[in-house]
Order: C-alpha cells, then structure tokens, then sequence
C-alpha cells in the first residue's frame, strides 16, 4: 500500500492527554543517567522530591501520539521507517505534576523518489489542562526509507543547522547502560526495536537500539549542563537530526560550539565506534 498524499496530509489525530506524576518526573530523569553521581546536586534536582524539577526534554514524550505509523492506512512500511529529526520549544518550564494536552498534525510530506524514501513531517502543541497554558511545541521528522515515489512534492525540506568547522568550546560525555532502552521504555515508549531482537533484526539492525528520544534526552542533558547550568527555564529549544543508532552501552560525547549568548551548535559521538549519531544540533539559550 503507498502513501496517500491528500490522505495523509488530512489524517485526524486523537486529542491526548497525559497526565503525570512527580514519581514520573524522576523515572523519566533515572531512565536518561542523571542521577549517576549521587554528589552531583544539581542532577539530584531531577531525581529527588525535595525542590524536584522536569528536565525539559521530557516534553518530548508528553501526550505522543504513539507508533501511528504502524497503521495500516497509513501506508507505510513501519519496519523500514526511522526516527530522524526531533525538535521542541521550550515556552514554559513543566510543571512537575500535571496532565497536558496535545492533537499531532502531519505538517508535511516529501517525496525523496523511488528508493530515496519519503518524510513525514509531524507537530503537537502541548497545553497545561489546569491552566490553559501553552508548555511547549514539538516536531518531528519520520524518514520512511521504503516509501518514496508514490508521487508527492519533492520539498519543502528542512535545512540542517551547520556545524562550525573548528574545534568545540565544550565536550560533555556521558555513558549509557546495556540495559538504558529497557530502562527507557517504562516512559511509555513501547516500540520493539529497542526491546526485541527479533525485531530489530527485522528492520535490519544488528541488535536493539536505544530509543531517538532517549539520545535526544541524554544529549539535552548534556546541553543543559554545559550552556545551562542544569537551570531548565534557560533552555529555549533544541532541535537534533539523528544520523546513526545508538546501541545500548555506549558512551555519548557531546561536542558543543557557542554561537553567541543565545544559541550553540552541537553534535554528539558514540565514542566507542567514533561514528556521529546526533549531527546538526541547535540549541536556542534564554
């Protein structure tokens, strides 16, 4: 079955709302590594009740809309479709208990051509039910490497932002466990290439990989540190292309290059193959 441009492009998307706990709050913090020097206090913020703080990249997990693409009238050969773009804007900090509400719209969809694959662009603004208040807006880019040629625009596509061709002003690394995308999971992410090997031997992957969201976290982990001092409302948004998987204990080198006082360019490193998995970074400082 190919995609169905007019289809697609007009699918209506359930309203869903997410409600979460403080208990949330540290589980999704633990499954990203934080927490790991029990000394460090400004990561046992995220992890323990008194003063408990939402890392802000938590808002890329609230009120998703799920593995839709698995639908059957979508499509889409969901095997072969990867995780390759995330972006979120960061309007307001968390709240650390709450429900937030969010409808996904397809925003877009380009037709890279016959076996080049297709992107489906898709975004959600999440809303604090209590308040009424916009929280943040999130994007996010799915390459379906086996659909290409259904006879779609070929753009508008998203431009990548440029990595500065000198040495970075910061590096922040940090390990991941065997175990992270089981950990991971527990967040509600239930997909089975980062569980199954079977599944992940069927999409082609050699074995399991991490979640995109969770090398997404763990790189805005590094973000925050390093631009941030671990303080969420300085983070405006923060924005990655996944250029490789992530396999479970590997460590991630964050390389970050200041680019004035409100934003920084970053990538980031599976240091033990030396292969970039995160490339054209931006964060927005406030």
């Amino acid at each position: 079955m190919a995609i169905d441009y007019d289809r697609l492009m007009a699918r209506e998307f359930p309203v869903e709302t997410h409600s979460y706990t403080a208990r949330d709050v540290m589980l999704y913090a633990l499954t990203l590594g934080l927490g790991a020097d029990p000394l460090d206090e400004r990561q046992l913020r995220f992890v323990y009740e008194a003063e408990l703080q939402a890392l802000p990249t938590m808002a890329a997990i609230l009120a998703y809309p799920g593995l839709w693409i698995r639908e059957p009238d979508t499509g889409l050969d969901w095997e072969h479709a990867l995780h390759s773009e995330q972006g979120v804007q960061f309007l307001k900090p968390l709240p650390v208990q709450g429900a937030v509400r969010a409808q996904t719209r397809v925003t877009g969809i380009v037709d890279k051509g016959p076996g080049r694959g297709a992107l489906i662009y898709t975004e959600r603004e999440g809303v604090d039910v209590a308040t009424g208040e916009a929280l943040f807006r999130v994007t996010h880019t799915t390459f379906a490497r086996k659909d290409g040629g259904f006879g779609g625009p070929d753009g508008p596509v998203r431009q990548p932002h440029p990595i500065p061709d000198r040495p970075a002003d910061q590096t922040v690394t940090i390990p991941t466990l065997p175990q992270q995308a089981l950990l991971y999971r527990l967040n509600g992410d239930p997909n089975p290439h980062n569980a199954d090997p079977k599944a992940a031997a069927a999409a082609g992957l050699p074995r399991p990989i991490l979640h995109g969201l969770a090398t997404y976290g763990i790189v805005g982990h590094a973000v925050l540190a390093a631009c941030c001092d671990y303080a969420p409302g300085r983070l405006a948004s923060l924005d990655v292309r996944f250029s490789a998987p992530v396999f479970p204990g590997e460590t991630i080198v964050t390389e970050i290059w200041r680019e004035g006082p409100d934003r920084a360019a970053f990538r980031a490193k599976a240091a033990e193959r030396d292969i970039v998995v995160v490339n054209n970074g931006r964060a927005a400082l406030a």
